[in-house]
């Protein structure tokens, strides 16, 4: 099993910056990609970002490209999501996930999610 709690999310105007952060525990020695998902209010969960164990494939939504920059300290078992120029549309509760590293499909593990709301 593994843990996953995120941190980093609040208040910040548009334009503004936050940096999420993802702490794993638990079985954490196995190699495991992560990846970042949002859901806003009435919407379906989406996924923003992903990152393979290795951090040399890494992948975007399109809506976030060049604003969002995710990365990963395997030392420290956490990953993170620098997001900048942030916008209202933003904002929603961002969830860190992690599968096993080769998988395509489908996240095994969830963290409890951060709320990020972008003030116009």
């Amino acid at each position: 099993q593994v843990q996953l709690v995120e941190s980093g999310g609040g208040l910040v105007q548009a334009g503004g910056s936050l940096r999420l952060s993802c702490a794993a525990s638990g079985r954490t020695s196995s190699a495991y990609a992560m990846g970042w998902f949002r859901q806003a209010p009435g919407k379906e969960r989406e996924i923003v970002a992903a990152i393979r164990w290795s951090g040399t494939s890494i992948s975007y939504a399109e809506s976030v490209k060049g604003r969002f920059t995710i990365s990963r300290d395997n030392a420290k078992n956490t990953v993170y999501l620098q997001m900048s120029s942030l916008k209202p549309e933003d904002t929603a509760v961002y969830y860190c996930a992690a599968r096993i590293d080769g998988r395509t499909t489908g996240y095994d593990y969830w963290g409890q999610g951060t709320q990020v709301t972008v003030s116009s």
